[in-house]
Protein backbone atom coordinates (compact mmCIF):
# COMPACT_ATOMS: atom_id res chain seq x y z
CA UNK A 1 0.00 0.00 0.00
CA UNK A 2 1.32 3.51 -0.80
CA UNK A 3 2.02 5.87 2.08
CA UNK A 4 -0.87 7.92 3.44
CA UNK A 5 0.37 11.17 1.95
CA UNK A 6 0.93 9.56 -1.44
CA UNK A 7 -2.68 8.32 -1.28
CA UNK A 8 -3.87 11.74 -0.15
CA UNK A 9 -2.01 13.47 -2.99
CA UNK A 10 -3.58 11.06 -5.47
CA UNK A 11 -7.06 11.66 -4.02
CA UNK A 12 -6.65 15.45 -4.12
CA UNK A 13 -5.66 15.27 -7.77
CA UNK A 14 -8.50 12.88 -8.62
CA UNK A 15 -11.15 14.98 -6.88
CA UNK A 16 -9.53 18.23 -8.04
CA UNK A 17 -9.89 19.83 -4.63
CA UNK A 18 -8.05 20.07 -1.29
CA UNK A 19 -11.33 20.31 0.64
CA UNK A 20 -11.80 18.04 3.66
CA UNK A 21 -15.21 17.88 5.31
CA UNK A 22 -15.24 17.72 9.09
CA UNK A 23 -17.81 15.39 10.64
CA UNK A 24 -18.68 17.34 13.79
CA UNK A 25 -22.21 16.33 14.81
CA UNK A 26 -23.72 18.70 17.39
CA UNK A 27 -27.15 17.56 18.45
CA UNK A 28 -28.81 20.98 18.67
CA UNK A 29 -27.62 21.82 15.15
CA UNK A 30 -28.82 18.64 13.45
CA UNK A 31 -31.78 18.79 11.09
CA UNK A 32 -34.97 18.66 13.14
CA UNK A 33 -35.99 15.46 11.37
CA UNK A 34 -33.06 13.68 13.03
CA UNK A 35 -33.65 14.98 16.57
CA UNK A 36 -35.64 12.28 18.35
CA UNK A 37 -35.08 12.85 22.04
CA UNK A 38 -32.29 13.51 24.52
CA UNK A 39 -31.51 9.94 25.58
CA UNK A 40 -27.99 8.82 24.78
CA UNK A 41 -29.27 6.04 22.53
CA UNK A 42 -31.32 8.52 20.52
CA UNK A 43 -28.46 10.99 20.20
CA UNK A 44 -25.99 8.31 19.12
CA UNK A 45 -28.45 7.02 16.54
CA UNK A 46 -28.92 10.56 15.25
CA UNK A 47 -25.16 11.11 15.01
CA UNK A 48 -24.81 7.85 13.09
CA UNK A 49 -27.62 8.63 10.66
CA UNK A 50 -26.47 12.22 10.14
CA UNK A 51 -22.80 11.35 9.60
CA UNK A 52 -23.55 8.46 7.25
CA UNK A 53 -25.90 10.76 5.33
CA UNK A 54 -23.12 13.33 5.09
CA UNK A 55 -20.71 10.71 3.78
CA UNK A 56 -23.13 9.64 1.07
CA UNK A 57 -23.14 13.23 -0.21
CA UNK A 58 -19.51 14.32 0.20
CA UNK A 59 -17.51 11.12 -0.43
CA UNK A 60 -17.73 11.46 -4.23
CA UNK A 61 -16.63 15.10 -4.01
CA UNK A 62 -13.71 15.33 -1.54
CA UNK A 63 -10.50 13.39 -0.88
CA UNK A 64 -10.96 12.92 2.88
CA UNK A 65 -13.25 13.44 5.83
CA UNK A 66 -12.29 14.33 9.39
CA UNK A 67 -14.51 12.94 12.15
CA UNK A 68 -14.15 14.95 15.36
CA UNK A 69 -13.92 12.19 17.96
CA UNK A 70 -15.02 14.41 20.87
CA UNK A 71 -18.60 14.70 19.65
CA UNK A 72 -18.96 10.93 19.56
CA UNK A 73 -16.97 10.36 22.75
CA UNK A 74 -19.30 12.59 24.78
CA UNK A 75 -22.02 9.94 24.31
CA UNK A 76 -19.92 7.17 25.84
CA UNK A 77 -19.82 3.72 24.29
CA UNK A 78 -22.96 4.42 22.26
CA UNK A 79 -21.28 7.36 20.55
CA UNK A 80 -18.09 5.40 19.95
CA UNK A 81 -20.09 2.59 18.36
CA UNK A 82 -21.69 5.19 16.12
CA UNK A 83 -18.22 6.46 15.21
CA UNK A 84 -17.11 2.93 14.33
CA UNK A 85 -20.10 2.59 12.02
CA UNK A 86 -19.32 5.96 10.42
CA UNK A 87 -15.67 5.01 9.80
CA UNK A 88 -16.78 1.68 8.34
CA UNK A 89 -19.14 3.48 5.95
CA UNK A 90 -16.40 5.91 4.90
CA UNK A 91 -14.16 2.94 4.11
CA UNK A 92 -16.85 1.38 1.94
CA UNK A 93 -17.17 4.65 0.04
CA UNK A 94 -13.41 4.88 -0.51
CA UNK A 95 -12.82 8.23 1.20
CA UNK A 96 -9.78 8.74 3.46
CA UNK A 97 -10.44 9.14 7.18
CA UNK A 98 -8.48 11.61 9.32
CA UNK A 99 -9.33 10.87 12.95
CA UNK A 100 -9.34 14.18 14.80
CA UNK A 101 -8.59 12.88 18.30
CA UNK A 102 -5.51 14.97 19.23
CA UNK A 103 -3.98 12.11 21.17
CA UNK A 104 -0.62 11.82 22.88
CA UNK A 105 1.18 10.55 25.96
CA UNK A 106 4.56 8.96 26.67
CA UNK A 107 6.04 5.50 26.34
CA UNK A 108 3.68 2.54 26.28
CA UNK A 109 0.61 4.79 26.56
CA UNK A 110 1.54 6.60 23.35
CA UNK A 111 2.15 3.20 21.77
CA UNK A 112 -1.37 2.20 22.82
CA UNK A 113 -2.92 5.27 21.21
CA UNK A 114 -0.93 4.71 18.01
CA UNK A 115 -1.79 1.02 17.88
CA UNK A 116 -5.48 1.74 18.47
CA UNK A 117 -5.96 4.50 15.90
CA UNK A 118 -3.50 4.15 13.05
CA UNK A 119 -3.86 2.07 9.92
CA UNK A 120 -6.13 -0.61 8.55
CA UNK A 121 -4.75 -3.05 11.14
CA UNK A 122 -6.04 -0.94 14.02
CA UNK A 123 -9.50 -1.17 15.61
CA UNK A 124 -10.34 2.38 14.49
CA UNK A 125 -8.79 2.02 11.00
CA UNK A 126 -7.69 5.65 10.86
CA UNK A 127 -5.81 6.61 7.72
CA UNK A 128 -4.37 9.51 9.73
CA UNK A 129 -4.57 10.90 13.26
CA UNK A 130 -4.14 14.35 14.80
CA UNK A 131 -1.69 14.42 17.72
CA UNK A 132 -0.25 16.94 20.18
CA UNK A 133 3.52 17.50 20.43
CA UNK A 134 3.62 19.10 23.86
CA UNK A 135 4.88 16.09 25.80
CA UNK A 136 8.13 16.35 23.85
CA UNK A 137 9.86 14.83 20.84
CA UNK A 138 10.04 11.36 22.37
CA UNK A 139 6.25 11.30 22.69
CA UNK A 140 5.96 11.49 18.89
CA UNK A 141 8.24 8.52 18.24
CA UNK A 142 5.65 5.74 18.82
CA UNK A 143 3.21 7.47 16.48
CA UNK A 144 5.83 8.02 13.78
CA UNK A 145 7.02 4.42 14.03
CA UNK A 146 3.51 2.98 13.83
CA UNK A 147 2.45 5.32 11.03
CA UNK A 148 5.51 4.34 9.00
CA UNK A 149 4.92 0.61 9.55
CA UNK A 150 1.23 0.85 8.60
CA UNK A 151 1.37 3.47 5.81
CA UNK A 152 -0.71 5.81 7.93
CA UNK A 153 -0.28 9.54 8.51
CA UNK A 154 -0.05 12.03 11.34
CA UNK A 155 -1.00 15.67 11.71
CA UNK A 156 0.90 17.34 14.55
CA UNK A 157 -0.49 20.50 16.14
CA UNK A 158 1.90 23.31 15.15
CA UNK A 159 0.03 26.62 14.78
CA UNK A 160 -3.63 26.15 15.59
CA UNK A 161 -6.53 28.30 14.42
CA UNK A 162 -7.95 29.28 17.83
CA UNK A 163 -7.14 32.75 19.23
CA UNK A 164 -5.76 31.33 22.47
CA UNK A 165 -3.17 29.25 20.66
CA UNK A 166 -0.78 32.19 20.67
CA UNK A 167 -0.61 32.02 24.49
CA UNK A 168 1.90 29.20 24.14
CA UNK A 169 2.67 28.76 20.46
CA UNK A 170 3.85 32.33 19.84
CA UNK A 171 6.23 32.43 22.80
CA UNK A 172 9.91 32.76 21.96
CA UNK A 173 12.45 30.25 23.24
CA UNK A 174 15.95 31.34 22.35
CA UNK A 175 15.61 32.85 18.90
CA UNK A 176 12.66 30.73 17.75
CA UNK A 177 8.96 30.72 18.45
CA UNK A 178 7.46 27.60 19.99
CA UNK A 179 5.43 26.96 16.84
CA UNK A 180 8.59 27.37 14.77
CA UNK A 181 10.46 24.93 16.97
CA UNK A 182 7.68 22.35 16.71
CA UNK A 183 7.46 22.98 12.97
CA UNK A 184 11.17 22.31 12.55
CA UNK A 185 10.82 19.04 14.46
CA UNK A 186 7.90 17.90 12.31
CA UNK A 187 9.74 18.87 9.13
CA UNK A 188 12.76 16.81 10.20
CA UNK A 189 10.53 13.76 10.68
CA UNK A 190 8.87 14.27 7.31
CA UNK A 191 12.06 14.99 5.40
CA UNK A 192 13.59 11.70 6.51
CA UNK A 193 10.48 9.68 5.55
CA UNK A 194 9.28 11.44 2.40
CA UNK A 195 7.23 9.38 -0.04
CA UNK A 196 6.89 9.64 -3.81
CA UNK A 197 4.85 12.83 -3.51
CA UNK A 198 7.70 14.47 -1.58
CA UNK A 199 5.84 14.61 1.73
CA UNK A 200 6.68 12.52 4.78
CA UNK A 201 4.80 10.63 7.45
CA UNK A 202 4.21 13.62 9.75
CA UNK A 203 1.94 16.44 8.63
CA UNK A 204 1.15 19.63 10.51
CA UNK A 205 -2.00 21.38 11.68
CA UNK A 206 -1.65 25.05 10.72
CA UNK A 207 -4.62 27.40 10.93
CA UNK A 208 -6.08 29.52 8.15
CA UNK A 209 -6.68 32.28 10.68
CA UNK A 210 -2.94 33.13 10.72
CA UNK A 211 -2.11 33.50 7.00
CA UNK A 212 1.30 35.11 7.52
CA UNK A 213 2.50 32.31 9.77
CA UNK A 214 0.94 29.78 7.41
CA UNK A 215 3.05 31.08 4.54
CA UNK A 216 6.11 31.26 6.79
CA UNK A 217 5.72 27.63 7.83
CA UNK A 218 5.09 26.47 4.25
CA UNK A 219 8.48 27.92 3.30
CA UNK A 220 10.34 26.29 6.19
CA UNK A 221 8.48 22.93 6.01
CA UNK A 222 8.71 21.82 2.36
CA UNK A 223 8.26 18.09 3.13
CA UNK A 224 5.31 18.51 5.51
CA UNK A 225 1.70 18.23 4.36
CA UNK A 226 -0.61 20.73 6.12
CA UNK A 227 -4.08 20.20 7.51
CA UNK A 228 -5.59 23.68 7.58
CA UNK A 229 -8.53 24.35 9.94
CA UNK A 230 -10.19 27.73 10.37
CA UNK A 231 -11.58 28.11 6.85
CA UNK A 232 -15.25 29.04 6.65
CA UNK A 233 -17.12 29.47 9.91
CA UNK A 234 -13.97 30.45 11.84
CA UNK A 235 -13.33 33.32 9.44
CA UNK A 236 -10.53 32.03 7.23
CA UNK A 237 -10.91 32.73 3.50
CA UNK A 238 -9.59 31.15 0.33
CA UNK A 239 -7.06 33.97 0.10
CA UNK A 240 -5.89 33.18 3.64
CA UNK A 241 -5.14 29.54 2.79
CA UNK A 242 -3.37 30.22 -0.51
CA UNK A 243 0.03 30.21 1.18
CA UNK A 244 -0.42 26.60 2.34
CA UNK A 245 0.05 25.05 -1.10
CA UNK A 246 3.15 24.20 -3.07
CA UNK A 247 3.72 25.25 -6.67
CA UNK A 248 1.68 22.30 -8.01
CA UNK A 249 -1.31 23.02 -5.77
CA UNK A 250 -0.54 20.16 -3.39
CA UNK A 251 0.87 20.10 0.13
CA UNK A 252 -2.28 20.98 2.05
CA UNK A 253 -5.88 20.04 2.67
CA UNK A 254 -8.36 22.56 4.01
CA UNK A 255 -11.04 21.57 6.49
CA UNK A 256 -14.55 22.95 6.60
CA UNK A 257 -17.10 21.62 9.06
CA UNK A 258 -20.04 23.76 10.23
CA UNK A 259 -20.43 25.79 7.03
CA UNK A 260 -21.00 22.54 5.12
CA UNK A 261 -22.57 20.01 7.44
CA UNK A 262 -25.12 22.48 8.87
CA UNK A 263 -25.76 24.24 5.56
CA UNK A 264 -29.49 23.57 5.94
CA UNK A 265 -29.51 26.46 8.46
CA UNK A 266 -28.00 28.94 5.98
CA UNK A 267 -30.45 31.36 4.37
CA UNK A 268 -28.93 30.89 0.92
CA UNK A 269 -29.90 27.21 0.96
CA UNK A 270 -33.44 27.67 2.23
CA UNK A 271 -35.87 25.37 0.47
CA UNK A 272 -33.37 22.54 0.03
CA UNK A 273 -33.46 19.40 2.13
CA UNK A 274 -30.47 19.00 4.42
CA UNK A 275 -28.48 16.70 2.13
CA UNK A 276 -29.08 18.94 -0.88
CA UNK A 277 -27.86 21.87 1.20
CA UNK A 278 -24.71 19.92 2.15
CA UNK A 279 -24.00 19.17 -1.51
CA UNK A 280 -24.54 22.79 -2.54
CA UNK A 281 -22.28 24.08 0.25
CA UNK A 282 -19.60 21.52 -0.61
CA UNK A 283 -19.62 22.53 -4.26
CA UNK A 284 -19.49 26.18 -3.22
CA UNK A 285 -16.42 25.57 -1.03
CA UNK A 286 -14.72 23.55 -3.77
CA UNK A 287 -15.18 26.40 -6.22
CA UNK A 288 -13.97 28.96 -3.66
CA UNK A 289 -10.85 27.01 -2.79
CA UNK A 290 -10.15 26.51 -6.48
CA UNK A 291 -9.23 30.18 -6.63
CA UNK A 292 -6.46 29.61 -4.08
CA UNK A 293 -5.35 26.14 -5.15
CA UNK A 294 -4.84 25.85 -8.90
CA UNK A 295 -3.99 22.15 -9.14
CA UNK A 296 -1.44 21.36 -11.84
Amino acid sequence: MPSFFDRLATAVKQKRTPLVVGLDPRYASLPKSLQRGDALDARAAAFREFSIGLLDVVAPLVPAVKPQVAFFEQLGWRGMQALADVVEHAKKLGVLVIADAKRNDIGSTAEGYADGWLGEQSPWRGDALTISPYLGDDSLEPFVRTAKERNAGLFVLVKTSNPGGKFLQDLTAGERTIYGTVGDLVESLSRDLAGECGYGVAGAVVGATYPEQLAELRARMPHTWFLVPGYGSQGGTAADVAGAFDSSGLGAVVNSSRAIIFAHARDEFAGLDWQQAVEAATQQAIADLGTACPLA
